[in-house]
């Protein structure tokens, strides 16, 4: 009979963790429908969703079988009860977890199994596994490799959460398409868009031209227009908006344009602000060589922009890549030298940014691009 490659998540938070993981191995292996070819390291990791609950002991494997996936499905449930897993509500403590996170190159979305598993992506300790034991391994449906994936998470682990707002903010340098990105996913997607506010600024003209002196009012006029903008109670939960800016730009933006004592001031007023704006749940982080950022200011002409040298470009790509490298908020998927005005490329990544957010219409697109 046909054999199937699949991969299966293994974790327990009660009892004895490492042996309950063991054990179903064991079971795993001695099953006469499947065969354990590998397994990645136990790793301790912190809870999903629910931080009041112990942690978790996780590893993947790899097996080969000749049962179908609901089949496979089955066996584990049973292996499940005979550890003594009790289901209760979502996010609550277990004595073992037993996932299928691939079936083969499988996709599947029937009421009792979702193929490849709903928020593996989203799951550094699962990703590190995958990349362990095979790290040529690609998701079926992103169609991005375990790597890519693993490296957006920057070592986080993040849940898909309708309960907030699906912010997705797009960022990087000046010129490099983040408007007319923002303007194609929001008619994708059927959702508000954010922008920045550059034309209503009164006083970003004269700052570019080099009068420094107002680049305090011009900071204080984003500052107060972004809040405006995220603020909490403006944006409904589980609906997906679009920015074309990310609300910590503030601050690169500000040392780079203020003196010493101006940035003290907007600090203070930063650092008490700062947390009431919502988050993003994604960031699309467009990456660009500064010299083809300045050949679209000038084709776009924008008075106002027109006297930005390359030495700000280039400084600004500096503090783009210092702030993402150390991101933790949620996940970054960077895209170098892409091409906003390519339907084919827009397209592909909105399918992805449907898997990043929770919204009503996630289901749907899933089931229609089901092959």
């Amino acid at each position: 009979m046909e054999q199937t490659t699949a991969y299966i998540g293994l974790g327990s938070n009660l009892g004895d963790r490492r042996k309950f993981i063991k054990t179903a191995l064991a079971k795993i292996a001695n099953s006469s429908a499947c065969g354990l070819t590998r397994k990645s390291k136990i790793i301790e990791t912190a809870p999903a969703g629910v931080a009041s609950q112990p942690k978790y002991l996780n590893c993947i494997a790899e097996i080969k079988t000749t049962l179908t996936a609901e089949s496979l499905l089955n066996a584990l449930l049973q292996i499940e009860a005979a550890l003594g897993r009790k289901r209760a509500a979502k996010w609550s403590p277990r004595t073992i977890d037993l996932d299928i996170l691939l079936f083969g190159k499988r996709t599947i979305n029937s009421p009792k199994l979702i193929v490849p598993h709903p928020q593996m992506h989203l799951r550094t300790f699962i990703l590190r596994g995958l990349c362990e034991l095979n790290p040529g391994l690609v998701h079926p449906v992103l169609g991005d490799s375990m790597n890519e994936l693993l490296h957006r998470l920057d070592g986080g682990d993040f849940w898909l959460d309708s309960n907030r707002p699906q912010l997705v903010s797009i960022e990087g340098n000046i010129g490099v398409g983040k408007s007319t990105l923002a303007k194609k996913l929001s008619r994708i997607f059927n959702c508000p868009a954010l922008f920045e506010a550059y034309d209503t600024n009164p006083f970003l003209p004269a700052v570019y031209a080099g009068n420094y002196d107002l680049a305090l009012d011009s900071q204080l006029h984003f500052l107060t227009s972004r809040l405006e903008q995220l603020n909490g109670s403006h944006l409904k939960p589980g609906r997906t908006v679009v920015s074309d800016y990310l609300f910590e730009k503030e601050l690169i933006y500000a040392k780079r344009l203020l003196s010493k004592v101006q940035l003290l001031l907007y600090r203070k007023l930063y650092d008490r602000v700062s947390s009431s704006v919502t988050k993003p749940v994604l960031v699309i982080y467009l990456r660009e060589p500064p010299e083809m950022c300045l050949k679209r200011i000038h084709t776009r002409n924008r008075p106002y922009e027109q006297k930005i040298e390359p030495k700000f470009l280039e400084a600004l790509n500096r503090d783009y890549e210092r702030l993402f490298a150390g991101w933790k908020d949620c996940p970054v998927i960077r895209l170098s030298g892409f091409d906003c005005l390519s339907e084919k490329n827009v397209k592909h990544l909105a399918n992805q940014i449907i898997y990043y957010t929770a919204t009503a219409s996630r289901r749907v697109t899933r089931t229609s691009n089901r092959k």
